[in-house]
């Protein structure tokens, strides 16, 4: 059989590949599966059968939370206004401090003496968790919300920093090298070159991260930051499956409708 007859005209033959090449994805993905290998002790996956056995329970717990009890949902309405609004201000606070420390991590607008430092800076706020930041800032200035915006502003601005600094690192360099031949200084090359290309990119990752602390300053009520997540503990804590199902549907509204928003406002960047 000829190799016309295995591959017709007009199709290209599957590229090659020799086992030196393959040998990198074999480690890759065999390390992988050898990973989850060992850890399927440690992880308590042989409980899997439990779901089944338990079905039972699970029935009734379900049960309570298919019959929502929404006679305070005044409150549940509220404390959710109040969960978003430190969302709100603990992403405009990251943002705040994301831009300097962002320019001061990329790597083609500050020094090597700045980078490192401001680099290790950023993963220490990204690698703290939320509630360890939050128990932090209510040792400092009492329980209530203002400690879950500080503790959103300071994972937040890690994490948005990288981004940030990610994007100037990808810039054309072009705009940026017309603005130095007409005798800018520095600060003028990021203002004028540098912040208008990224401004867009900038925001989209802004956008994305209220939406993600929108959650996570749920999860600080549990430590008394304040808003939904205070009242959704205290419902667990009192078996109150039927509120605590209104609570939860409360919170996906709001969720999905700041999700809604969010998709409008970056849709308009694109």
């Amino acid at each position: 059989m000829s190799q016309t007859d295995i591959h017709p005209p007009g199709l290209l033959a599957p590229p090659s590949r020799t086992l030196a090449q393959r040998a990198p994805d074999v480690l890759v993905w065999g390390g992988v599966i050898v990973l989850l290998m060992i850890s399927f002790r440690p992880v308590e996956m042989n409980h899997l059968v439990l779901l089944f056995r338990n079905s039972e329970n699970m029935r009734q717990y379900g049960g309570d939370l298919l019959h929502p009890d929404f006679t305070n949902w005044k409150i549940y309405v509220s404390q959710m206004w109040l969960t978003i609004q430190i969302a709100l201000w603990g992403t405009g606070l990251a943002v705040v401090l994301a831009i300097p420390f962002g320019l001061a991590c990329a790597r083609n607008v500050s020094p090597a003496w700045l980078q490192q430092p401001m680099r290790l800076l950023m993963n220490l706020l990204r690698s703290i968790p939320d509630l360890v930041v939050g128990t932090l800032f209510i040792v400092a200035v009492g329980l209530g919300p203002f400690a879950g915006v500080l503790a959103l502003a300071l994972n937040t601005g890690g994490v948005l920093a990288k981004l940030f600094s990610e994007a100037v690192e990808s810039i054309d360099k072009g705009p940026v090298e017309g603005v130095r031949a007409t005798g800018a200084t520095p600060l003028q090359e990021v203002i004028w070159g540098v912040i208008p290309q990224v401004a867009p990119l900038w925001t989209s990752y802004a956008l994305y991260r209220f939406e993600s602390n929108s959650r996570s300053a749920t999860v600080l009520g549990l430590i008394g930051a304040g808003g939904i997540g205070q009242v959704l503990f205290e419902t667990m804590n009192a078996f109150a499956y039927q509120q605590l199902s209104a609570i939860v549907i409360v919170i996906v509204v709001a969720v999905s409708l700041i999700d809604l928003l969010s998709q409008a406002m970056r849709s308009r960047l694109m």
